[in-house]
């Protein structure tokens, strides 16, 4: 891992080999065999702590507000957590963006791993702590659903420290990926959840698209309204300052039908666009460091890190 002196908030070192891994659920309920899970991460040398959200319901929410704000709160403050794994997505992440405390987050740094609903968190943490993110799997469906390779490797791959300044990004070769707008840019990798990217538009989570490699990425959005929220985007002013484009998993919509929208929204930007990374809602569903600088070259396929991710 290479490392690089930093100026502000950081992540801190990468996890060792015993780390320990806060459980929480920011925003929808799941049922979890909580002797199921902690044995998932003792197979792997690790530890896990499951906050009291995660095991309660209320309707479509994982617990109260002010659980789900307390869980959270507390797994950055805890000196014995890692880093923080989120259950799943569905909706309340937005609920607490209000609440969140920056300057904890801030004074202990620790590695955010979820998407979907989370996307709300994750563009909140960059903007306001600084912090770099992992748009990557989750327990609930991704983790303990055995989501195909390179799902759980890609993931403890990036959260170990083993990529860093220079280092590839590697997609998967067994799925292709499509060269929509051909060009080399830089930037700082952001987005998330297309839907999410929309709703907090105006909000303190608005995502801060000016210089960035912008990644995007849905489910159950037919093309039309991806088109819309494309669009929405774009009169908000938020494609202006773009310098590329990664376009992950958008289920039951495939590359060759979104191509045109693609071409027709990014094209006169001017913008490399590459398409068809396996990242969302899709199997298998590879991690990405939101936040962080990187570099995209849409003709060759590559995505590279640019920065270290942690601390030495």
């Amino acid at each position: 891992m290479n490392c690089v002196e930093t100026v502000g908030p950081r992540l801190p070192v990468a996890l060792p080999g015993n780390a320990r891994f806060a459980i929480v659920a920011p925003a929808g309920p799941a049922r979890l065999d909580a002797d199921k899970a902690c044995q998932w991460f003792e197979r792997r040398g690790y530890q896990c702590r499951i906050y009291p959200g995660v095991l309660q319901a209320d309707g479509y929410l994982a617990g109260s507000d002010e659980q789900r704000l307390q869980d959270l709160h507390a797994a950055f403050r805890a000196p014995d957590i890692d880093a923080i794994l989120c259950m799943r997505g569905g909706y309340g992440s937005m609920r607490l963006l209000d609440r969140l405390d920056f300057d904890l987050v801030r004074r202990h740094p620790k590695p955010l791993v979820g998407y979907s609903d989370v996307t709300a968190l994750h563009t909140a943490f960059n903007r306001h702590a600084g912090l770099i993110t992992f748009h990557g799997a989750m327990l609930n469906a991704d983790l303990l659903g055995a989501k195909l390779e390179p799902t759980e490797s890609s993931l403890f791959e990036q959260l170990g420290g083993q990529l860093g300044e220079g280092d590839d990004i590697v997609h998967p070769p067994a799925y292709p990926l499509t060269c929509v707008v051909p060009g080399r840019a830089q930037g700082r990798l952001v987005g998330g959840n297309l839907s999410l990217l929309g709703a907090t538009l105006g909000t303190l989570a608005e995502v801060d698209t000016q210089g960035g490699i912008l990644f995007i990425e849905d489910v159950n959005e037919p093309l039309y309204r991806v088109d819309r929220l494309l669009t929405q985007l774009r009169l908000a002013g938020k494609l202006e300052g773009v310098r590329g484009v990664l376009v992950g998993d958008f289920a039951g919509i495939t590359v060759a039908a979104m191509a045109p929208l693609l071409k027709g929204i990014f094209g006169p930007l001017g913008v490399p666009v590459l398409a068809g990374w396996r990242s969302g809602h899709c199997d298998p569903n590879l991690c990405l460091p939101l936040g962080a600088r990187v570099s995209l070259d849409s003709a060759q396929h590559r995505l590279v890190l640019e920065q270290a991710l942690f601390e030495c």
